[in-house]
């Protein structure tokens, strides 16, 4: 039988590709996915953004507004970086579309991948329900998506 499918964010697998030129290493993510059929992605990598980077979060042209068209994602200098993010999820459902996959386990609280929180958008660090533009896309597809705190019950690993 097969493995099953999925996109990991890379840098939960420990590629260096975080805005800071880190990455978030999560070693349960690594040891359950050890034996199985992936592809790890970096989202805002794919739509051209560079690494390292200025940190960037989604803001609302609306508050409370968690509508993607209605959302912006300016960096901390302000610069408006939309346009690359809107790409690197693009180019993300191509990938999954292409491979025939339907789950995504992607970092939460990322401008790009976060799918329950992301942060305020005022670089404050606090965080708010909502969910990056990736995600976002993603789900709108039809692609489950989940992170590295809820995957474990969502998926049945063999």
């Amino acid at each position: 039988m097969k493995n099953k499918k999925y996109i990991v964010s890379a840098c939960l697998i420990g590629k260096n590709c975080r805005y800071d030129g880190d990455n978030m290493l999560n070693k349960r993510v690594v040891d359950l996915l050890d034996k199985q059929d992936y592809i790890s992605v970096c989202p805002e990598e794919l739509g051209g953004l560079k690494i390292p980077r200025p940190p960037a979060e989604i803001v609302s042209i609306k508050p409370g507004e968690n509508i993607p068209s209605e959302r912006r994602v300016l960096d901390r200098d302000k610069k408006d970086v939309t346009c690359l993010f809107n790409e690197g999820a693009k180019k993300t459902l191509e990938m999954l579309r292409s491979n025939g996959i339907k789950t995504a386990i992607l970092k939460d609280k990322s401008p790009s991948c976060g799918s329950r929180f992301i942060y305020s958008g005022d670089f404050s660090g606090n965080l708010v329900e909502g969910t990056g533009i990736t995600a976002a896309l993603l789900q709108e597809n039809g692609i489950t998506v989940l992170d590295e705190n809820n995957f474990e019950e969502k998926l049945e690993l063999k």
